[in-house]
């Protein structure tokens, strides 16, 4: 989006960032279920489901404006590891234990999409990149119907190498733009098997976060928003592709040295 630059939201602490992170998310939330009646969003692991618990769990004021309507939403996952759902290594297990378990009955329940379990352990991860690529065709649309599916909400962490989904810096698949879901068989962490949404999937959502927390994402994110290499990692290309649909949430730490100009507040 030519013309347009992410916006980089930084708070003193966690917690400060948590509040503001549950106002964006209901805010994305109110606005996809007026258009269409559910929400849909895309999660990573890292510690995204640790924040996102601290944002979404906390108490509501009772307002629409900081109401969590959970039985609306439909939560995939921006990548997924090709493991079985109960291992550890898991993103559904980890979004499970951090946040899903611990919602109030109450409050119901999320729509979960998981990988397809009977193919976890599979030598290729294709099929079960082929297989999620499905669950993204019944939920949005057949993909040669629609171009590109276009999620409500996309949340994202970032690695200290600029990684983000299981996207790495020179890797081929940062050129993939037919497939909607692709296998990575070569993780440079691991595990090495997993699954991803594709870039163009990422930057054709209508809104994009990144969580970013700790000095020790310093570094990167002095890289990605202050140096012409930066744009060309993983996250770097989100924000060049996503523009102003892209709102980075990081505390204090996460961006000292950072001179990219930043927002207190939403």
């Amino acid at each position: 989006m030519a013309g347009t630059t992410p916006n980089l939201y930084s708070f003193p602490d966690v917690d400060a960032l948590a509040k503001q992170l549950r106002k964006y998310v209901i805010h994305c939330q109110n606005a996809a279920i007026n258009r269409h009646d559910s929400f849909r969003v895309a999660v990573s692991g890292g510690s995204l489901p640790n924040t996102l618990a601290k944002a979404l769990l906390a108490p509501s004021n009772g307002t629409p404006e900081d109401t969590v309507q959970f039985p609306k939403w439909d939560v995939f996952f921006a990548d997924e590891r090709a493991v079985p759902l109960d291992h550890p290594d898991s993103n559904y297990k980890l979004l499970k234990d951090e946040l899903l378990d611990k919602i109030p009955a109450d409050q119901g329940k999320p729509k979960v999409h998981t990988i397809d379990p009977n193919h976890a352990n599979d030598d290729d991860p294709q099929e079960l990149a082929d297989l999620y690529q499905e669950e993204l065709m019944r939920s949005f649309a057949a993909k040669d119907s629609v171009k590109l599916p276009v999620f409500d909400l996309i949340m994202l962490g970032c690695g200290p190498d600029g990684h983000t989904c299981s996207l790495f810096p020179d890797h081929e698949l940062l050129r993939e733009n037919a497939s909607w879901v692709a296998a990575v068989s070569d993780s440079p962490k691991p595990p090495p098997k997993r699954i991803t949404l594709t870039l163009p999937v990422v930057t054709h959502a209508l809104n994009i976060s990144f969580v970013a927390t700790g000095s020790g994402k310093k570094d990167v994110l002095k890289r990605i928003f202050d140096s012409e290499e930066g744009r060309h990692l993983p996250s770097g290309l989100v924000n060049v592709g996503g523009g102003d649909k892209v709102s980075w949430f990081t505390d204090r730490p996460a961006v000292d040295g950072v001179s990219y100009p930043r927002r207190g507040s939403l």
